[in-house]
């Protein structure tokens, strides 16, 4: 999926994260922030995703930016997710799913002829700023997460 590179402001969030703590979007203010929306923890393609991120965190962290995860899922399932798979960045908990719709992504969809609302998997990249620098929407799993690193890497 092609990047969006239309530039707007992040809309700021507080949730509860896999730390314990709750995690606010301006706790990353002067940092690069990759946020992605997956819609279930321990799916198959969300499973994927997640590894993805984990496996490149550490590239992603060469270039100065962090990873967070959010999905409708309480802590008690991230919690789970997070030990089976070894993720080394928090998971954020938003269960009423406000956040999703902040940022356009909790929408009607369609699987086998029923229709239902849920997370599109989309992923954004936050420049120091809180600017939304990159999205990436109806996100397909394979090669995505090389995909965002490859514009994080041009951005520098």
């Amino acid at each position: 999926m092609t990047p969006d590179t239309t530039r707007r402001v992040a809309p700021d969030f507080t949730l509860p994260a896999s730390s314990g703590s709750n995690v606010s979007l301006r706790d990353y203010q002067g940092k690069k922030l990759v946020i992605y929306f997956y819609p279930k923890d321990h799916t198959p393609a969300c499973t994927q995703e997640s590894c993805d991120f984990r496996d490149y965190n550490g590239k992603f962290a060469e270039f100065g930016v962090e990873v967070i995860g959010i999905s409708p899922d309480d802590l008690k399932a991230h919690d789970k997710f997070i030990v089976k798979h070894g993720f080394p960045f928090l998971l954020l908990s938003d269960s009423d799913h406000q956040v999703a719709e902040k940022f356009g992504v909790w929408a009607l969809k369609k699987l086998y002829g029923r229709e239902y609302m849920g997370i599109v998997r989309s992923t954004f990249l936050i420049d120091e700023e809180g600017m939304i620098a990159q999205e990436w929407s109806n996100v397909r799993v394979k090669n995505h997460v090389q995909s965002v690193l490859d514009v994080v890497s041009a951005l520098g």
